[in-house]
């Protein structure tokens, strides 16, 4: 098990995130929490196009959130851990609590160079 205790672990740490930061990879893991999907049927549930959907798939793939397995012509995509939607659920439990100042944060929208004593 790693623990998160330096620098270059809080960075892969930071890195996993990334996962989940992204609004279309984060719709993507938010739709297969309810079970393993074809593209096409992500594409539905996320109403994201189909080429965008194919390029968010193989970065969470690459990054091993989510899993692919070939049946028949088709690919099926599932979350490759449980712990995967676990942290999902943490996250919307996390948010009914606290969801007034993620929305009013207005760090988090500023490019990185620009925030005052943050570099």
């Amino acid at each position: 098990m790693l623990t998160v205790t330096n620098a270059e672990g809080v960075q892969l740490q930071a890195k996993l995130f990334r996962g989940f930061g992204d609004p279309a990879r984060l719709n993507i893991l938010q739709a297969l929490r309810t079970g393993p999907m074809t593209v096409t049927e992500i594409v539905t549930a996320t109403c994201m196009s189909q080429s965008n959907t194919s390029n968010h798939l193989r970065c969470l793939r690459e990054c091993g959130l989510v899993a692919a397995e070939q049946q028949g012509k088709f690919a099926l995509y599932r979350l490759s851990d449980d712990r995967v939607g676990d942290l999902l659920a943490l996250g919307e439990s996390l948010l009914a609590d606290v969801a007034r100042g993620v929305y009013e944060c207005t760090r988090y929208n500023l490019p990185q160079d620009v925030r005052p004593g943050l570099k």
